[in-house]
């Protein structure tokens, strides 16, 4: 991955890096990379496999944390739930309902 492509689509800028300052030490970078790949993908990944290396280094420096630190982020539970929620929040979207479903078969 190239350096202009890690600085366009990695960088943590202005409400990002709030959003990401009040999470805790061990979860922050897990958090910003889920925060950078919805930016760009429009979709959360799923799981550490689906983020380059250099994207993890890149915003780890940015959080100044070990890259490592990635292997402990839980992929499943109750906190990367609630991540995704902030997420999508701060981009103006929520998880479809049932009800959203139902309009859209009206």
């Amino acid at each position: 991955m190239s350096l202009g492509d890690l600085v366009e689509h990695w960088t943590l800028v202005g409400a990002e890096q709030d959003l990401v300052a009040v999470k805790h030490r061990d979860t922050q970078l897990g958090f910003a990379l889920l925060l950078k790949f919805y930016g760009r993908f429009g979709r959360f990944p799923r799981g550490r496999a689906e983020l380059h290396d250099d994207a993890v280094e890149f915003v780890a420096r940015q959080l100044k944390v070990d890259a490592a630190s990635l292997g402990f982020y839980e992929w499943s539970g109750r906190t990367i739930e609630r991540h995704r929620a902030e997420i999508r929040a701060h981009h103006g979207f929520r998880q479809c309902t049932v009800a959203d479903a139902d309009k859209l078969i009206d």
